[in-house]
């Protein structure tokens, strides 16, 4: 007998699937030797009164055996044969649009400016240990795109424009663990997330994709008004309907677009720090006790939203037992994001701590007199983060040392004159951040901290460290297509992808929208050639 429960148990109930057999033989009067198997369908925690719960949704094997896998595969064909279609781009975005064009018989040829996701790792550690940044390789570029060394978190809200647990079982094909499957917030861990990306990149290459690294594009081909194909730093060009899934970090893509005059427009994002606080603190407020998590709950996570001064104010990428890490993918920047581990067991956690900035804020952000930036066109928004990244970059010494403060200091305005312990790793300087950053964003970060404040007793408090800045939260560019087709709206055979485009905010929406351009990548394939 198979037998579905949805219960609110006890963290020490749910710990482990011995745990989870106990409680179903209570629930179900079923003998606990005829338990077979069970397995957790959703999984989330309730900690809004003084007794946590877990709540659960199961399936309980009673007297057999479970026959299905835990999670469904995908069959992928051997498409070496097929038409070819060019993904700029190794990212959750074009990684899914390759495996989607497999799934529609078509052959992806992937181009990635970064390295593979191993040597990354070299490049990215080289920032924190000698200051070195190279802007090819980097946390934002490289295979596996901005999510692969920071975090791997797979929530989302964009659930209209496809399967999020087709996307989360993609990924438990390739090697991730099953529980994200149930998670109310699944999360693969930075140390677990390379070797799913590469079983990802292998399953493309056997199928007769290819996959090209340290080749970045350089220009698209034109003819007629319609793609068909790119050039390479590399000399070598490549043909075919183009997925450009270039991510929300290539400036250069943005500008020469903007150059040959296709169609692109400023977009919102927003821009603030990574909020640091100690682990524990945060368990202690979330789980409403002293003792903070104890031996069964997982790290505590937070969200906080409100709106000042007619702008959202918002917590962005938490990171519970996490570290801050730096972002920059160019010289004369500083940025921070955050990740963790698996285990989630660092000290400290972080989130960023942004506000909303619109296109029509622009004027209003030119009033600070650092964020000059003498510009009108789509890319002005672009120009202020870069600008903001410069001046965080002169603030934190010239080098990748991150200007900080502490939390409550900065909402009262004083300096910072010690700092406390930060995983960090490149280092921290003391700074002014309620100076040098534009009051635009300052002002509204203020009254955001001291409403989270009030709502969460303990938050704001001068534990907790400001490092700066936060500024990838998003594309400042959308490069325009067609809502329907995913074809851009006068250039045919180009499928702007991702979050690079403006179409998507993480893994899985970037991944979902990767799916969405291959499928209207493949109805224009007949008609492009598939080689030269």
């Amino acid at each position: 007998m198979i037998q579905e429960l949805q219960l609110r148990i006890l963290p020490e109930e749910a710990v482990n699937e011995q745990s989870l057999k106990q409680v179903v033989a209570r629930e179900t009067g079923a003998s606990l030797k005829d338990i077979q198997a069970v397995r957790l369908l959703k999984r989330s925690i309730d900690a809004r009164q003084r007794t946590i719960y877990v709540n659960v949704k199961l399936r309980a094997f009673i007297n057999e055996q479970p026959e299905e896998a835990e999670y469904q595969s995908v069959e992928y064909k051997d498409v070496s044969g097929g038409k070819q279609v060019v993904v700029v781009g190794a990212g959750p975005g074009g990684l899914f649009a390759a495996l989607r064009l497999i799934e529609l018989g078509l052959r992806p040829v992937i181009v990635e400016r970064g390295k593979n996701v191993r040597d990354r790792k070299k490049d990215i550690a080289l920032i924190s240990r000698e200051h070195v940044v190279n802007s090819e390789s980097n946390y934002s570029f490289g295979e596996g795109g901005a999510g692969a060394y920071s975090d791997g978190k797979l929530y989302t809200r964009s659930k209209k424009r496809g399967s999020v647990d087709k996307i989360l079982n993609v990924f438990c094909q390739h090697g991730a663990s099953t529980s994200i499957l149930a998670d109310a917030h699944p999360h693969i861990g930075t140390d677990k997330l390379p070797r799913v990306i590469e079983n990802i990149r292998e399953q493309i290459i056997r199928c007769g994709g290819e996959v090209y690294f340290e080749t970045r594009m350089d220009a698209l081909i034109l003819k007629d008004n319609e793609v068909i194909g790119i050039e390479t730093n590399t000399g070598k060009a490549f043909y075919g309907p183009v997925i450009l899934a270039t991510g929300h970090s290539a400036r250069d893509v943005y500008q020469y677009l903007y150059q040959q005059q296709i169609p692109i427009e400023a977009k919102g994002f927003a821009v603030g720090v990574r909020l640091e606080h100690p682990q524990e603190l945060i368990d202690q407020i979330q789980y409403h006790r002293k003792e903070g998590r104890g031996k069964y709950l997982p790290a505590a996570e937070y969200s906080f939203v409100t709106q000042v001064s007619g702008r959202g104010v918002y917590s962005f990428c938490m990171c519970p037992g996490g570290f801050v890490v730096p972002a920059a993918s160019g010289p004369k920047q500083v940025v921070v994001n955050g990740m963790s581990p698996s285990n989630r067991g660092s000290r400290w956690s972080n989130s960023g701590m942004v506000v909303e900035i619109r296109p029509e804020d622009y004027p209003e952000l030119m009033k600070h007199e650092e964020m000059k930036v003498p510009t009108d066109s789509p890319l002005a928004l672009m120009a202020f983060q870069e600008r903001l990244e410069e001046v965080c970059w002169l603030n934190g010494g010239m080098k990748q040392t991150a200007p900080a403060q502490r939390m409550n200091d900065f909402v009262t305005k004083k300096n910072s004159f010690d700092l406390p312990e930060s995983s960090y790793t490149p280092g921290l300087l003391a700074s002014p951040l309620h100076f040098w950053m534009p009051e635009f964003v300052t002002s509204r970060l203020r009254d955001g901290f001291r409403y989270f404040g009030k709502v969460s007793k303990g938050f704001l408090t001068n534990d907790a460290l400001m490092i700066g800045v936060e500024t990838r939260t998003s594309s400042p560019v959308r490069i325009l297509r067609d809502r329907d087709s995913y074809q851009h709206v006068t250039i045919k055979g180009l499928f702007p992808c991702g979050e690079g485009a403006g179409y998507a905010g993480g893994i899985v929406s970037a991944a979902i929208d990767g799916e969405r351009c291959a499928e209207g990548a493949a109805l224009v394939a007949d008609s492009t050639s598939s080689c030269r």
